[in-house]
């Protein structure tokens, strides 16, 4: 049946495709009485958690759908009755934990509702996540918690027990593709190449769509997985993949961190070019050391992305090996791919997607880039795989 949700609306305007889960959270924060306090959206990267979690919060807070002063401000970010947490670690630590269950605790002091927001919920530990549960099972009245993840399966039972789950959908490549070429302008080929190769997140694909040095980086990545022949070949690529990933890091958050030390330095009254008072070195050092842990974060994602490209590329060649050439992603190497599929087994393709799965593992464990790239390769290359 068709959707009662007016998406075009505050605070909804910004939430696309998700017209069922809007009808759901619309609906829930005008019940005041039948209100659940936690929730955990869920979905794929790129379908919107973190977008309608901070509409919910809007709605949540503001007086009525009337109110959009304290909408806008909400999602603005800078409602006092909304904590937001998207941590810049790889992990979230307790500490960051704890501040929120002490947020938490507060009732409202102009909204509704008091909102906690949380991000990357699956980037917490089982020692992080408990700290939460008291809040979570028994938040208080006017308190509600929206924690955002790719999947229930990403939190511990004991999380998921006391949350209210939201799934969102996955849109089509042509839904996406459609959508990035209204918001870039770019030729229709381009946006759904972009849509494709970003396996439908709106973001990245955004961000293809815009950067052919993306593009370019990309296909220069999966051509030399490809190419691939020995351990030597293994090493070279491995590196390679580091240095583009570290690079496209550095692009990232480069022109953000310029920006945020020179506003810490002009609040503090230090001109361009003018030497920095011991008083407030200590201040300084706080916001290199935040940076440097975001450079961490981001480096690790790019990697992530590096191994998600890769999953496309040998999903496809299983996909060939099965007589299933229609939904192909790399469609651009097509050759390439059946010649693969012809030359490897499906149980030897098989390997190295698990190989790609034990290799983020791997990475999240702390493993050396370079070195779980190269046992990865190792898998390409051999058919073996390693721990």
């Amino acid at each position: 049946m068709p959707s009662t949700a007016d998406t075009t609306a505050l605070p909804w305007g910004s939430v696309w495709g998700q017209e069922s889960a809007v009808d759901s959270l619309r609906a829930a924060a005008s019940d005041v009485q039948g209100m659940t306090h936690a929730w955990l959206i869920t979905g794929p990267p790129g379908s919107g958690r973190s977008t309608l979690a901070y509409a919910f919060a809007a709605a949540l807070i503001a007086a009525d759908e009337r109110d959009e002063p304290t909408m806008r401000q909400v999602l603005a970010g800078t409602h006092p009755d909304l904590t937001a947490l998207r941590t810049e670690r790889v992990i979230i630590t307790i500490d960051e934990a704890r501040r929120l269950v002490e947020r938490a605790a507060f009732s409202p002091s102009l909204g509704r509702h008091r909102v906690i927001v949380v991000e990357d919920a699956d980037r917490m530990t089982e020692r992080t996540s408990n700290v939460l549960l008291k809040s979570l099972e028994e938040p208080p009245e006017r308190t509600v918690w929206v924690l955002c993840a790719p999947s229930d399966a990403d939190l511990l039972p004991t999380i998921r027990s006391r949350v209210r789950t939201l799934r969102l959908r996955e849109p089509e490549v042509g839904d996406v593709a459609a959508l990035v070429r209204s918001r870039t302008g770019v030729s229709a080929e381009i946006a759904e190449q972009a849509a494709r190769h970003a396996q439908r997140h709106i973001g990245m694909a955004q961000r293809l769509a815009t950067d052919a040095a993306a593009r370019e980086r990309r296909d220069e990545t999966l051509r030399s997985v490809l190419r691939v022949r020995g351990v030597g070949d293994a090493v070279q690529v491995a590196a390679r993949i580091v240095e583009v990933a570290t690079d496209d890091a550095k692009a990232l958050t480069a022109e953000r961190d310029a920006e945020e030390r020179a506003t810490l330095l002009r609040t503090i009254g230090v001109s361009e070019g003018q030497g920095v008072p011991p008083a407030v070195r200590s201040q300084l050092s706080a916001l290199e050391d935040d940076q440097k842990r975001r450079a961490t974060r981001s480096l690790r994602d790019g990697i992530d992305r590096v191994l998600t490209d890769l999953q496309s590329l040998f999903r496809d060649v299983v996909m060939l090996q099965f007589g299933r050439a229609e939904g192909l992603v790399n469609t651009e190497l097509s050759s390439d791919l059946r010649a693969l599929a012809g030359a490897w087994e499906p149980v030897r393709t098989l390997a190295v997607l698990d190989q790609l799965q034990t290799t983020r593992r791997n990475l999240e464990q702390n493993a050396a880039p370079a070195l779980a790239l190269e046992s990865l390769l190792v898998t390409v290359i051999s058919g073996r795989t390693t721990t």
